[in-house]
């Protein structure tokens, strides 16, 4: 099977208005349509763009608004993957966990209204810290014509173990929304995706956010990339990179999936990663 996805250079910048926000989203994913995608990727934080709306005295709102954006959010997106016959990963938005708690979730839109959530498992120090972020604690993955897929947030990637479950699970390509400030965060998650395609014998989807936010604390910079990933064997580009766009430009970038090569990889590969585990040495956490 073959399928067209696309992945979204987003460029965060302040606006006035949640019309603002669904204005540049609704452009991304009509360009997309025009080049046939059937799969669109947003990035990680997405929603964040909609605290610079700000206040009545013009400050930035705090993090614990944004789940009141929530309903606006998923009707936008629901909307949209059924007017352009689309399935989309809206990136991840902040929603209320309870107890005071919120979460980082990744939702995927199906044409015919649909919504697939997966929470962010594995957090870093900020959201714990500075935004009170509760992990999921869980993992699923989701069916489409297109075959299984997994949604694993930014630093969810950097763990082997829950991609190997998500191998196991029956996922043959991992969309991986991301959210980095600098190089150093943006290539622990690209080279891990590069690692966890080889070690998986999976596609990698990703992407980030460009541009800033300049009212919004920890979304004043940021540096992305989206780029879809492959494992290292000779169907595929000698990188393992299928096709990625230009850093921090706000564009889109669009490649094809062939799962049957994943199939013959998988079974006659020059290495075969997936069927080679040693699972009498070490847990298999498949």
């Amino acid at each position: 099977m073959k399928y067209r996805v696309a992945s979204v250079q987003y460029k965060l910048e302040d606006i006035g208005s949640f019309e603002d926000f669904a204005v540049q989203v609704t452009h991304y994913v009509r360009n997309a349509s025009e080049y046939g995608t059937e799969i669109i990727l947003f990035p990680e934080f997405l929603t964040t763009q909609l605290l610079s709306i700000g206040d009545d005295t013009g400050k930035a709102l705090p993090i614990d608004r944004l789940p009141e954006f929530t309903e606006q959010y998923e009707s936008l997106f629901v909307s949209l993957a059924a007017e352009y016959n689309m399935y989309i990963v809206g990136g991840t938005h902040v929603v209320d966990a309870g107890n005071g708690k919120r979460q980082n979730t990744a939702h995927l839109f199906h044409p015919g209204g649909k919504i697939d959530r997966q929470a962010k498992i594995h957090l870093t120090p900020t959201e714990v810290s500075e935004w009170n972020m509760s992990p999921g604690d869980g993992l699923q993955v989701f069916e489409t014509p297109f075959g299984t897929i997994a949604m694993l947030t930014c630093y969810d990637i950097e763990f082997p173990e829950i991609v190997r479950m998500a191998r196991a699970k029956g996922a043959d390509v991992i969309f991986c929304p991301s959210c980095t400030d600098d190089r150093h965060g943006f290539y622990r998650v690209r080279y891990c995706c590069h690692a966890r395609a080889v070690e998986n014998q999976v596609y990698i989807v990703t992407t980030g956010t460009v541009g800033a936010l300049r009212k919004v604390d920890f979304m004043r910079a940021n540096y992305g990339q989206a780029a879809v990933i492959t494992p290292n064997d000779i169907p595929f580009p000698p990188a393992g990179i299928l096709s990625e766009g230009v850093i921090n430009d706000d564009m889109l970038i669009v490649a094809d999936l062939d799962l049957k090569l994943l199939e013959d990889v998988r079974s006659a590969g020059s290495v075969t990663t997936w069927r080679d585990r040693r699972t009498d040495l070490y847990t298999d956490w498949a």
